[in-house]
Order: C-alpha cells, then sequence, then structure tokens
C-alpha cells in the first residue's frame, strides 16, 4: 500500500483522503518512507522534516475526522526548495556560506504552503543561490536524475524534480530565474511552471536575481501543478513586486484540456543546429498532436530571442552582485577569519573565498563588471534595452497567437560532469527558457515524449501571456491527456537499483 500511496497523484490522494480512504499521516509516512530507502542514491533533500511533516498529517487527520472543512491539498505532501526561508528548518541555499543557518521567519511561499496544509518533508538540494543548470553547483553535493543516477537532474531546483521523479514527494516548489523549474521539469519528465512574474511571492525566497526570481510548481501532472500554482499565488503586500490581480483560473483551465480553435505559434529561432534531434521529433509531434486537437498552428519569428542568452547573462548577474553583497560574514551564516588579528575587510573577503562556489564567484564578477564605471551603459545598459526587445517580441507575437510553444530544452538530460569545465555549454541548457524571465510571462514545461537516441524525457515548452497563465494549463492538459503519459511510467531504472 505504501509503495500505492506514493504513486499516485496529489489530486487522487487529496480525493482519497477526503472519502476516508486512507489517512494523511499514512500518505506522509509512505512517502517518508520512500525518502528513506531512494535518497542517499538521489539526494534530492538537504534536510528530511519528517515528525514536523508528520503533525501537520496528524493535524489534518484529526480536523477532518471532526467534520472541518479543509482545502484541496490538505494532507499532500511538498518538497520545498532549499531557498526558501523557514523558521522550524535550516535554509543553506545549497552554500556553505549559509551551513546550518536558521531563519527567523516563513517565506510567504512557506506560509502558503502551511495555511494550505501540506505536510513539508523537508528541504530540496539545488545549485547555490540557484545558480546552475545541473544541480552540481550545490555545496553539499550533486542530486541525480532518477531515470538515469549518471545524468543530471537539471537546476537549479534540481533536488524539488529528482524528489517528484523518485516518487519521494508527489508535488514540489522550485525558483524559475532562467529556466530553474522547467528545465529541471523537462529532463526529469515531469510538469514544471514559472507564473506570471509577481504572480507568486518572492517575500522570503533569498534573492539571486530580484526582477528575475519566480516561485512555481513542480508536478507529475498538469492538473497537480494547477492545484499547488493556485494554493502559492496571489498578491502579497510584503513583496514590491507582487501583483495585485485576480489569480488565473489555473484549475479550472487545467480540468478543460481543449485546444480547438486556440492559436499557437511555433517560435522559429528555437530549432535547428545544437539541437538533439530527438528532442525537435518529440517536439514535432507534439506541434502535429496539437494541430490535430483543433488548434490552429502557425510560425512565429521572435528575432530578438536569439539574444536574450547573452542578455540574460549581463542582467542576471549584475543583480547577483547586489544581492550577495549581503553576505559580508558580519550579520549572519560562515564567518572566517575572527580570530581578532584580521581587518572586517580581510575577515569579509576570507569568509566569501570559503563560503562562495566557483560558479557564484564567476557570476559576482561578471555582474560587478557589467555594473562598474565606464562599463555600465555598453553592458548592463545594453542589456537592459535588449530585454525591451525581447518583450515586444513577445507582445507582437501574441497579437497573431494565444500562445507560443518550444522545446524547454535544447537535449535531454547530460551526464553529470560532461559540462562542469564549460560554462557556456551549461548557459545554453536555459536558451529556450530565459526569454519568458526576461519578459515576466508565465510558461509551463510538460513532458511531450521519449528522445530515441537516449529513451530519456523530452519537454514540450508553452509560453503565455502576463497574467494568461491559464492558457498554459489549458493547452498543457490537452498535451497530457492525448499522450497519456503521466501515470505508471518507468520513471525509474532496475539497473541503477532504485527498484520500481
Amino acid at each position: 500500500m505504501d509503495s500505492e500511496l506514493t504513486r499516485m497523484t496529489a489530486a487522487a490522494l487529496a480525493a482519497a483522503m477526503a472519502a476516508g480512504e486512507v489517512s494523511a499521516a499514512e500518505v506522509t509516512r509512505a512517502h517518508l518512507d520512500r525518502i528513506a530507502t531512494v535518497d542517499a542514491r538521489v539526494h534530492a533533500f538537504l534536510h528530511v522534516a519528517g515528525e514536523a511533516a508528520l503533525r501537520v498529517a496528524r493535524s489534518v487527520d484529526e480536523r477532518r475526522a471532526a467534520g472541518e472543512a479543509l482545502g484541496p491539498l490538505a494532507g499532500i505532501p511538498i518538497a520545498l526548495k532549499d531557498i526558501f526561508t523557514t523558521a522550524d528548518m535550516p535554509t543553506t541555499c545549497g552554500s556553505a556560506i549559509l551551513d546550518g543557518w536558521q531563519p527567523p521567519y516563513d517565506a510567504t511561499i512557506t506560509a502558503r504552503l502551511r495555511r494550505a496544509d501540506m505536510p513539508i518533508l523537508g528541504k530540496s538540494n539545488l545549485d547555490e543561490f540557484a545558480m546552475g543548470s545541473s544541480t552540481e553547483n550545490s555545496a553539499f553535493g550533486t542530486s541525480r536524475n532518477p531515470w538515469d543516477l549518471d545524468r543530471v537532474p537539471g537546476g537549479s531546483s534540481g533536488g524539488s524534480a529528482a524528489a517528484v521523479a523518485a516518487w519521494e514527494a508527489p508535488v514540489g516548489i522550485g525558483t524559475d530565474t532562467g529556466g530553474s523549474i522547467r528545465q529541471p521539469a523537462s529532463v526529469c519528465g515531469l510538469v514544471g511552471v514559472k507564473p506570471t512574474y509577481g504572480g507568486s511571492s518572492r517575500y522570503g525566497l533569498v534573492a539571486f536575481a530580484s526582477s528575475l526570481d519566480t516561485p512555481g510548481p513542480l508536478a507529475r501532472t498538469v492538473l497537480d501543478a494547477a492545484l499547488v500554482h493556485e494554493a502559492i499565488s496571489g498578491h502579497d503586500p510584503c513583496d514590491a513586486t507582487s501583483v495585485d490581480a485576480p489569480v488565473p483560473p489555473v484549475v479550472a483551465a487545467a480540468r478543460q484540456a481543449d485546444v480547438s480553435g486556440l492559436r499557437v505559434g511555433v517560435v522559429s529561432e528555437f530549432s535547428g543546429e545544437g539541437y538533439q534531434p530527438g528532442v525537435l521529433a518529440r517536439f514535432g509531434e507534439a506541434v502535429e498532436l496539437l494541430e490535430s486537437l483543433g488548434a490552429k498552428v502557425t510560425e512565429v519569428s521572435c528575432p530578438h530571442f536569439t539574444y536574450a542568452l547573452p542578455a540574460y547573462y549581463l542582467i542576471a548577474p549584475s543583480e547577483a552582485s547586489s544581492n550577495l553583497a549581503r553576505f559580508d560574514a558580519m550579520r549572519y551564516g560562515l564567518r572566517v577569519g575572527d580570530d581578532g588579528t584580521h581587518s572586517a575587510e580581510e575577515v569579509m573577503s576570507l569568509t566569501r573565498a570559503r563560503g562562495f562556489g566557483a560558479e557564484v564567484k564567476r557570476r559576482i564578477m561578471l555582474g560587478t563588471y557589467a555594473l562598474s564605471s565606464g562599463y555600465y551603459d555598453a553592458y548592463y545598459g545594453k542589456a537592459q534595452q535588449v530585454r525591451t526587445l525581447i518583450i515586444r517580441d513577445f507582445e507582437a507575437a501574441f497579437e497573431q497567437v494565444d500562445v507560443l510553444v518550444s522545446p524547454t530544452t535544447p537535449t535531454t538530460a547530460f551526464p553529470i560532469g560532461e559540462r562542469t569545465d564549460d560554462p557556456l555549454a551549461m548557459y545554453l541548457a536555459d536558451l529556450c527558457t530565459i526569454p519568458s524571465d526576461l519578459a515576466g510571462n508565465a510558461a509551463l514545461s510538460v513532458p511531450c515524449g521519449l528522445a530515441p537516441e537516449d529513451g530519456l524525457p523530452v519537454g514540450l515548452q508553452i509560453m503565455a501571456p502576463v497574467l494568461a497563465d491559464d492558457r498554459l494549463y489549458r493547452v498543457g492538459a490537452a498535451v497530457e491527456a492525448a499522450l497519456d503519459q503521466r501515470r505508471g511510467h518507468p520513471l525509474l531504472h532496475d539497473a541503477k537499483g532504485l527498484g520500481s
């Protein structure tokens, strides 16, 4: 029964609990047992909060037994990316500079999960400060892709993706700055969503790039993602960038699954050289599928999307350079050289040298240079101009079509270690996802098959206008229903020792 519980969707588990067929405590215990069985090999979690999760689950059971009306996700366990502050758990951001740090408050996302009565199983692994596409940049070890333990689960939300793909959690929370939800969702065979920027609160999300960071769900089905999306969304007065607008009807759209008459634009710039043939083949089949379901498919050119990657790697590091200046060894976290023989400046330098990893240092240096006197206009200023052109490309495209589609990422999951010495090759994993982050519009990745070369998952990316997040779920649910590959597929390879 335990193994059956971990393989059920969040929606199915919620229905079973509401019907009295299973308790929230049983569901949470089954997932904790699964973590105990496989996570030594997957390394999805940095911290497991078993007792706290069970306390929440038992409370849900007691309140349900007393006849209290509960929310749609009450009792559904969740994996939370270790970049959200949690007053009862450490928050490390995958960095040695915050090893063991206990925040004094909950992030808004954390608080909303608690209000939804979702047991938080623990904090999931990530690339340090969310900077990376493979989870290899974590100071606490690499997470592994449950489809093939020798491959990456994507990043930076690789821990949350690996947890959901390995049946350790029915759903997870990640953050998307340049593709860090959608790319791991794609390579782990999951649904991953970047809501409209400002649609989900950044309060208590330890900042990487403040104009880009967006919390969102990872799940095994489109409906599960929609349920989590709805639970975490809404205006937050604690976040100055929060959108004061109604949450789009994402759950209703996920149940609609109808694309007849919908105008779908295929982004012509996202194909060709550098794309794995199997990825393009599955993507082409997904487009044909949408057309067969009644969508009106046309090709759309977004000419400035080709400049999104270089623009992003000036804007995001610049914001990181500013945001990470707070890690100065004076207020919290790691402190090195504080023995009375070093000045404050020396302590700061020694602490940052030991506490930050290579990729974080690389991006801080890039950003500091781009913001420096004499270079600001040439680099950061020009990048922001390109950002404006990308926003205009989206606006022009959405005058012609209702949604845009592309591959989520140019390749399937790559082997661990293959790109660690080639930062540019690593950055190219986010080639298709970055434009939506720069523009702030909504985007979703849904599985669209397996690449014939390696049998690994391929993701279809769907992009919608700002605050039209419901369109993502309408299209994603239609693709999911037509392909019918969401449930029961062989996520775990016996050859890797994880079992079925």
